[in-house]
């Protein structure tokens, strides 16, 4: 499994938040990772469940940098595609220095493409380049 569609699988995983319970988040975690198919190998679930873990534990350091650069735009209003999208962009650009920039805002509109709303990779793409130039 390439890095990309671990990113998918992270997204997908990480896409639940919206839906459950943090407490339940484990169980829902395991509950994905088991009965997916997709994933093909441990060490993909194990870096994929990771991944999610890390994401998870700075959410709130991530929406306020979200918030911070969205004008007019409360992240309840976003569509959850794209608040999801946000959220593993912008954890991949201010905390994991091995993903470059550029890869992780590409990698981003490409996903905000294919499970957004129509003009999803636009926005997704317009926020993170205001948070890349604000530097926060």
């Amino acid at each position: 499994m390439g890095r990309h569609e671990q990113r998918e699988q992270v997204f997908t995983l990480l896409f639940q938040v919206e839906f459950h319970d943090p407490q339940d988040m484990p169980r829902q975690m395991r509950l994905y990772l088991e009965g997916n198919e997709g994933i093909g190998t441990q060490k993909d679930a194990d870096y994929i469940e990771a991944r999610c873990q890390a994401v998870r534990e700075r959410l709130p350091q991530i929406d306020r940098l979200i918030d911070g650069n969205t004008e007019g735009w409360d992240r309840t209003r976003m569509g959850k595609v794209e608040l999801t999208v946000l959220r593993l962009a912008v954890f991949e650009i201010c905390f994991d220095p091995d993903i470059p920039t550029g890869v992780a805002i590409d990698e981003a509109v490409e996903i905000a493409k294919k499970y957004g709303q129509e003009n999803a990779g636009g926005f997704v793409n317009a926020i993170l380049a205001k948070i890349v130039k604000s530097g926060d």
